[in-house]
């Protein structure tokens, strides 16, 4: 469990909500963000198990949190979702557009079904997430970080829909820096592969072959690139390539 230095409680005051965070990346990012001082609102889906757990977590290191359940597919459960985060909290000063998914669709069996639920969740929900958080961000000259991945950069058989979700997510953080500057900042961050706990054993070795620093990515890589942009008042539009080299 992450704890408190007051030294480093750079974000205390500040009020963050992290899609996607019930588990993995996401969860550790809203525990990285608490620990940094940072109230966290833990967004899910269906993992409400998984969302008390971390809420749970972030509470012990004597922050506020609540989770709270949307579609990201559905617009009008994003507003909702929103709209209570404004109710509970007061405020927004930080978004991280985490959730996705990660569909393996081959290309002729790709389906108008197939194509919409990768870009709904991956392209679509941060749109209308930072849509939403936009009047609280600006009320706080806050800031938004997308998650992408390098899919959205080299392109990949079978995961087309995916990778074509991925590479808007690099133009919407750099249409969207534009859009809501001065006030709010807006930038990506594209992990290679990151290991985590559970991930299939098989996944690692072709990467670290074509990774120059011969390694997958952890959480704590990721986490610091979060800070690093949250705590960066001047930049903007930017995107954060952490593949090891992978993408030269």
């Amino acid at each position: 469990m992450p704890k408190i230095d007051s030294n480093i409680a750079t974000l205390a005051g500040q009020v963050a909500l992290v899609t996607g965070s019930a588990k993995r990346l996401g969860r550790a990012i809203a525990l990285h963000l608490a620990a940094e001082g940072a109230d966290v609102i833990v967004h899910y889906h269906h993992s409400r198990d998984d969302a008390e757990e971390v809420v749970a977590e972030i509470r012990n290191l004597f922050r506020r949190s609540a989770s709270l359940a949307a579609d990201l597919a559905k617009k009008s459960e994003i507003d909702q979702l929103f709209a209570q985060a404004q109710k509970q909290f007061g405020r927004l000063d930080i978004l991280v557009n985490n959730a996705s998914n990660f569909l393996h669709t081959d290309f002729q069996a790709t389906t108008e079904e197939s194509w919409d639920a990768s870009l709904d969740v991956n392209l679509k929900a941060p749109f209308f997430c930072s849509q939403a958080a936009a009047p609280m961000l600006k009320a706080n000259r806050g800031c938004i970080i997308n998650l992408s991945d390098i899919g959205g950069l080299l392109g990949w058989p079978g995961y087309i829909p995916h990778c074509v979700s991925k590479a808007g997510i690099l133009m919407l953080t750099r249409a969207l820096a534009k859009e809501l500057a001065p006030d709010v900042r807006v930038n990506a961050i594209a992990p290679g592969t990151i290991s985590m706990p559970g991930d299939p054993p098989d996944w690692e070795p072709e990467y670290i072959k074509r990774a120059p620093l011969r390694r997958t990515g952890s959480t704590a890589d990721v986490t610091a690139a979060v800070s690093f942009l949250v705590n960066s008042p001047f930049i903007t539009g930017q995107v954060l390539v952490l593949d090891g080299g992978r993408t030269l």
